[in-house]
């Protein structure tokens, strides 16, 4: 198990092979970064996307969260740490795509679901009861169709990829930049149990391995 020990001694390995290795492309990126892809995937520890699209770094610009979610556009309120990096990506990086990233055996899923935090205090749980009630509608609608099984879980988890593009489109620099073919967004689903991705068909709605 990884402790602050176990991270020292891997940075060390790290400083002593992987950076002297890559070393002209670390002076490169210390000028700045120019990703070509926006990530936005779950923060379970089981998903890295650098590590599921075997990536180098300064390749992707990425955003992780409970649930791989993005909240609507909106003004006012809380702080809004996947909106100023959305905008970030797409406004001054200049992204050319997003890629929305789920995945199998999703804590904030199950949450969804079970609404095991519902009514919980803040430290408690209650911070990630207010953050997954962006899935509510979406929960009702699967539960009266899938019960509350595995299809479920499933059939939420693909869910959170197509409500999270749904809501990056209420973004004006999104829609902007969509419209004028400068931007592309994309749905996949990495399924932990088998190790497949699966990408979401524009066309048709659904996910198919990759």
């Amino acid at each position: 198990m990884a402790d602050l020990k176990s991270l020292i001694e891997g940075y060390h390995r790290f400083r002593e092979n992987g950076w002297v290795r890559e070393r002209a492309r670390w002076s490169e990126l210390a000028e700045g970064q120019h990703p070509r892809v926006m990530v936005i995937a779950c923060a379970d520890s089981r998903t890295d996307p650098a590590r599921i699209f075997d990536t180098a770094p300064g390749e992707i610009f990425t955003v992780r969260n409970i649930a791989n979610l993005v909240p609507p556009f909106e003004l006012g309120g809380g702080r809004h740490g996947v909106s100023a990096a959305l905008e970030f990506a797409v406004s001054i990086l200049e992204v050319p795509e997003i890629i929305v990233m789920g995945h199998g055996s999703c804590g904030g899923v199950h949450a969804a679901l079970s609404r095991c935090f519902e009514h919980a205090p803040p430290g408690e749980g209650g911070f990630i009861a207010h953050w997954i009630d962006l899935l509510d509608e979406a929960r009702d609608r699967i539960v009266a169709q899938h019960g509350e099984g595995p299809a479920a879980t499933r059939a939420m988890e693909l869910e959170t990829v197509r409500l999270s593009i749904k809501n990056l489109r209420t973004f004006p620099c999104v829609r902007e930049r969509e419209a004028a073919g400068k931007l592309t967004l994309h749905g996949a689903y990495f399924a932990i149990a088998d190790g497949i991705l699966h990408v979401l068909d524009k066309e048709s709605g659904e996910f198919a391995p990759a």
